[in-house]
């Protein structure tokens, strides 16, 4: 029993990550993985002089790209490698993303919503919040995120630190996980918030995704090459999941945003 696959992987240009692709693709190799994705935090095309500092540079894509598909053409018969990046879903600037990407070849968007809104002008999703307005806000903008058909997956999908009732988290998650599972969007099990003690992965959040029917799928959310794969973590996120009534997916078909 192992993983096989991981979609959720970072690099050193998120300023936030270190190691080379190639130490990512090595460790996975030893480990017996038969897929790696690369999905970095996105670029973003933002209003002004405005700039994201977690996130790959408009300058640096070129780069992304031509160092991965080398990988890509080296390793091929040894491990699959696949090209693409975590993005929020912003209304306003999403387009212009989709439009930036038709010249590259992207092959997945997971989804990882950190702001809401459009990033400059809305919260920080990870800050505590017992806010109805938010959770609901949440819901309605990854909800539409989905419905574009654009994503592969849901990353950490849980992100939004609700400290508020159960009831009212319920209330609106529910939904969600049932517009997720409408559209065929997987939901992620981020290993990076198992990890750390987080406030994600939250367990009423895969209980609820556990009844709903949810396809759940894990994510090493990797920001270095010892981060790909650990075997306990793995053991201990499947008997977690299990006792929710949820058997994780081995991997999903990924959807071109372009």
């Amino acid at each position: 029993m192992y993983l096989q696959a991981n979609y959720h992987t970072h690099t050193v240009r998120c300023h936030h990550a270190s190691g080379t692709e190639r130490e990512y693709i090595e460790k996975a190799i030893s480990c017996g993985m038969k897929t790696l994705g690369f999905s970095d935090h996105s670029p973003y095309l933002f209003d002004g002089d405005y700039y994201s500092g977690f996130r790959v540079r408009l300058s640096d894509v070129d780069d992304y790209f031509d160092t991965l598909t080398a990988l890509k053409k080296e390793y091929a018969g040894t491990i699959d490698i696949h090209i693409g990046f975590e993005a929020e879903y912003y209304p306003k600037l999403f387009g212009r993303l989709i439009g930036f990407l038709k010249d590259y070849p992207v092959e997945y968007l997971i989804m990882g919503q950190h702001f809401l809104g459009n990033e400059t002008d809305a919260p920080y999703c990870p800050r505590p919040t017992e806010d109805e307005k938010l959770l609901e806000a949440f819901v309605n903008q990854t909800t539409e995120g989905m419905e574009t058909g654009r994503f592969t997956y849901f990353a950490h999908p849980d992100v939004l630190n609700w400290v508020g009732d159960e009831e009212t988290y319920r209330k609106y998650m529910t939904p969600l996980c049932e517009n997720a599972k409408r559209l065929g969007v997987p939901l992620e099990f981020n290993f990076l918030g198992f990890v750390e003690h987080r406030h994600y992965p939250r367990e009423l959040f895969f209980r609820i995704a556990g009844e709903v029917g949810n396809d759940v799928i894990f994510g090493c959310d990797a920001h270095s090459p010892d981060a790909i794969y650990r075997q306990q973590l793995y053991e201990d996120a499947v008997i977690y999941l299990d006792r929710l009534g949820i058997t994780p997916i081995p991997s999903v078909t990924l959807r071109s945003p372009v």
